[in-house]
């Protein structure tokens, strides 16, 4: 199943980066401040609060932010995340890359595509992330490129994501929906293809499977696609009422 947009801290936190992290003495205190974030956002934002006095710094920023992201304050968890990154460059941390990275995504999340391909531009410009972090990042900024109507650069930033992060279905189902917007029905086919092989239990790939068989003229594939979105989604979802307006174009059997 695709997660939208954010287990996000906690995956990229503990992505694979180079150059390996430099230990630190903050370390313990910070993995109890995430497992905290994670069963009690509140307690670990008191926490977190307390150890920037007691000289948490970046730390305990980005276990803020941690704990407003379980909240799902994306605005609030997005500033913590940047404000973690300023001090972590600011020390000369290769953590900053992440943090950034965890920035972008947030502010993704909040609706901020400007913010968010600024964060992640940073991100990127470290040079520090490697492997699924690094095209997770890459296809965060795609996905801001589309919200700015930056199309091209969203394919080129997709085609990375897709090399460094291959098990991601959402990588996929958007690579499949911007190339059928572009009007590049070939690449579409294919890249739903992949998206289907990773997540066809996923509403949101059924329904661009639906889509794009449609454009093909496929009406049968159209339909069993709509349909199975629909069967996948909770009533009152909004990808239910889209595939019914989809199905409506079609006339009943």
């Amino acid at each position: 199943m695709i997660l939208f947009p954010l287990a996000l801290a906690a995956a990229v936190q503990s992505a694979p980066k180079t150059p390996p992290l430099p230990s630190d003495p903050r370390e313990a205190r910070y993995q109890r401040c995430v497992t905290l974030a994670e069963r009690d956002p509140a307690a670990a934002k008191i926490e977190a609060g307390k150890w920037r006095l007691a000289g948490g710094d970046y730390f305990a920023q980005q276990c803020l932010g941690l704990a407003f992201a379980t909240e799902r304050n994306w605005s609030a968890a997005a500033s913590a995340f940047e404000q973690a990154a300023r001090a972590a460059e600011t020390a000369h941390d290769v953590r900053a890359a992440n943090y950034w990275a965890q920035a972008g995504n947030a502010f993704l999340a909040a609706g901020d595509a400007t913010h968010a391909r600024s964060a992640l531009d940073a991100a990127l410009a470290a040079g520090e992330l490697s492997g699924f972090a690094l095209g997770e990042a890459q296809l965060d900024r795609a996905r801001a490129s589309v919200a700015g109507g930056q199309m091209a650069a969203a394919r080129v930033d997709l085609d990375a994501a897709l090399t460094h992060a291959p098990a991601d279905p959402l990588a996929w189902l958007l690579s499949a929906t911007l190339a059928r917007r572009m009007k590049d029905l070939p690449r579409a086919q294919k890249d739903i293809a992949q998206a289907l092989a990773r997540s066809a239990d996923d509403a949101s790939v059924q329904l661009e499977a639906g889509n794009i068989a449609a454009v093909a003229g496929d009406e049968a594939g159209a339909r069993k696609a709509w349909s199975e979105a629909a069967r996948l989604s909770p009533p009152d979802s909004p990808i239910r009422a889209e595939t019914a307006k989809a199905l409506s174009q079609f006339p009943s059997r």
